[in-house]
């Protein structure tokens, strides 16, 4: 809607063209947002009831989250104005909610920055600026100079009513110089007016005139009624001030006009003090009395508050021979009022207790529901962990059961296979190649069989620990050290004890490990082998390193094992790196995260 800010009676047109075309398609969302975005320009030209009337309509029929919280923020603006206070209030309440839902950061700064200005208002001054606050760091961080501007008027206006008035005309200047950046015609109205408003509290006349001066120039040329009515209240004081009565008559008529064709209360209520002033310095103070009732019922009905003792001092101008009458009444008003409070403090006394004994059986029954759902979850966690125990015992025996099937057969017949190849080779002189042959499957069924027992190690176990871990890959070292006692092999470690690995880990990193060390062993002409187990923070690696001949893994192709060493890896989620060079040794590290 900031594109029709310049020109609003243009964009009044304009959006009455898209409401019938709406209209003509039947579309019920594009009518509803196009009675809104009309109830906002309404709203900026100062038509308060159009405007919230027009939005309360699109309520009706939007279901677009965005479009119903608009509508609640421009209702919001519409009876702040009206002087419904605690209405304005729970629409931009209703508005700021579906604004946070929705992650609508420069909306949700705007609400809170209208929310502000009620509470200021009603007098709630670090509530104000708290909302006022909250409005600009959200517009700092998205850089929204309109945003800002309007965050440093209200501000500015918190800082004036707290006699701070340099720095409320800083603040206040500082709205202007945006305004003016931006070239927004309506900012730099309402941002002058302000200017001007503190040069005059300040007393600085002449300055204040300049700024509401322009003010009006402004409002005039935009159609904003509202605008010129606080314009005109503003330049009407002055001369009041200034003791020119007569030519202050003329600003206070124009101003009441056009705050009562507005509806503005606030400005209504200015205009009313207006004329009494000015009927004080026409000594005439039967008109001024008539005003300042006039302005205390327009007072009252938005803040309730008692009458002041400025209408004892008219009446007494007035009639002086009626002053004990309107004591007593006023005396025997106060009574009735007071009798009135008391019976109202004692039905809420009522109210009240009524709600604690229901607040107090609603937390009972709370207390016990509460209770009953922490036993059903307790049960059910009970028989969760009863059936988990229950599907591990089965899967241990099933472990247990294939592991004895494959020691007991497979292990066995292994076994006999080894036997009865001894036997052909001492019981019969056979021909070399075959001897040689059948030396070669005695080798392979016997690293067959330690393949076999590691495997079998690995299912009998849910967790591997680091001490079992290390202790078989010791185990592994120790044997091939024996069996190339040409290799010097160097085993480090330092794990931290608490690791635990599943058995489906553990077994892979084993395989990868003896892949590593196993092709050292055949390929690399080494005359050194190190491996290396280490934690760090939540990483488990383990590097295998020798000193041989290398390779280049440019123009090398990858054979079985090396594959084989990369899928375990990926199985486990670990990370598998390989580096070789020709004459400089290789290098394997795997690195896993533990937990």
């Amino acid at each position: 809607m900031s594109i029709y800010k310049q020109d609003p009676n243009s964009a009044l047109k304009l959006l009455e063209q898209a409401l019938d075309y709406a209209r003509s398609k039947q579309d019920i969302q594009g009518i509803g947002k196009s009675k809104n975005n009309l109830g906002i320009v309404q709203r900026d030209l100062g038509q308060f009831e159009k405007a919230k009337s027009l939005s309360q309509e699109a309520l009706d029929i939007v279901t677009d989250s965005l479009t119903t919280a608009s509508a609640y923020n421009n209702i919001g603006v519409a009876m702040r104005s009206l002087g419904d206070y605690e209405s304005s209030l729970q629409n931009y309440l209703l508005a700021l909610g579906i604004y946070e839902k929705t992650s609508s950061k420069r909306e949700q700064a705007t609400v809170s920055n209208n929310i502000g200005m009620v509470y200021s208002y009603l007098g709630f001054v670090e509530k104000a600026k708290e909302y006022h606050n909250k409005a600009k760091v959200i517009f700092e961080e998205l850089n929204n100079q309109k945003g800002l501007s309007e965050v440093y008027n209200n501000l500015a206006i918190l800082f004036a009513n707290e006699g701070e008035l340099d720095i409320s005309l800083e603040y206040f200047k500082y709205s202007l110089k945006i305004e003016e950046a931006l070239e927004d015609q309506k900012g730099i109205a309402e941002s002058a007016n302000n200017v001007g408003a503190v040069f005059y509290y300040l007393t600085e006349i002449d300055s204040a005139l300049y700024y509401f001066n322009r003010s009006v120039a402004i409002e005039k040329s935009l159609g904003n009624l509202s605008g010129l009515g606080a314009s005109y209240n503003n330049i009407a004081q002055i001369l009041l001030e200034s003791k020119q009565p007569n030519t202050a008559k003329t600003y206070i008529d124009s101003a009441y006009y056009y705050a009562k064709k507005t509806k503005t209360i606030f400005d209504i209520k200015q205009a009313l003090d207006s004329y009494v002033s000015y009927y004080e310095l026409k000594d005439n103070p039967k008109e001024a009395l008539n005003y300042l009732r006039a302005y205390i019922n327009v007072n009252d009905s938005i803040l309730n508050l008692e009458t002041t003792s400025k209408v004892a001092e008219l009446e007494i101008q007035y009639e002086t021979e009626k002053k004990e009458k309107e004591i007593l009444s006023q005396r025997a008003n106060l009574a009735e009022k007071e009798l009135a409070l008391n019976k109202k403090n004692y039905y809420i006394y009522g109210l009240i207790s009524f709600a604690v004994v229901v607040g107090l059986l609603g937390y009972l029954l709370y207390n016990q529901q509460k209770l009953k759902n922490h036993q059903l979850r307790k049960e059910n966690e009970l028989k969760d962990a009863l059936l988990k125990i229950e599907t591990q015992n089965r899967l241990q025996e099933q472990r247990l059961r294939i592991s004895r099937d494959l020691h007991d057969n497979i292990g066995a017949q292994l076994t006999f296979i080894i036997s009865s190849i001894d036997n052909l080779k001492y019981g019969f002189e056979l021909p070399e190649k075959l001897n040689y042959k059948l030396e070669t499957i005695s080798e392979f069924t016997t690293a067959t069989i330690y393949e076999l027992r590691d495997t079998i190690w690995a299912m009998n176990k849910d967790t591997i620990s680091v001490e079992d871990f290390e202790s078989r890959i010791s185990n592994f070292i120790d044997k091939a050290n024996v069996s190339n006692n040409h290799i010097s092999f160097d085993f480090t470690h330092q794990m931290d004890d608490t690791v635990l690995f599943s058995s489906v880990t553990g077994m892979n990193l084993y395989r990868i490990m003896q892949e590593a060390v196993n092709n050292a062993l055949k390929y690399s002409k080494a005359n050194e082998i190190k491996v290396h187990l280490e934690t760090s923070e939540s990483l488990v690696k383990i590097t295998i390193h020798d000193n041989g001949i290398g390779f280049d893994t440019l123009s090398t192709t990858s054979g079985n094992g090396l594959q084989n060493m990369k899928k375990r890896a990926q199985d486990i989620n670990a990370s598998f790196s390989l580096k070789s060079e020709p004459n400089k040794g290789t290098s394997i590290e795997v690195t896993l995260t533990h937990y």
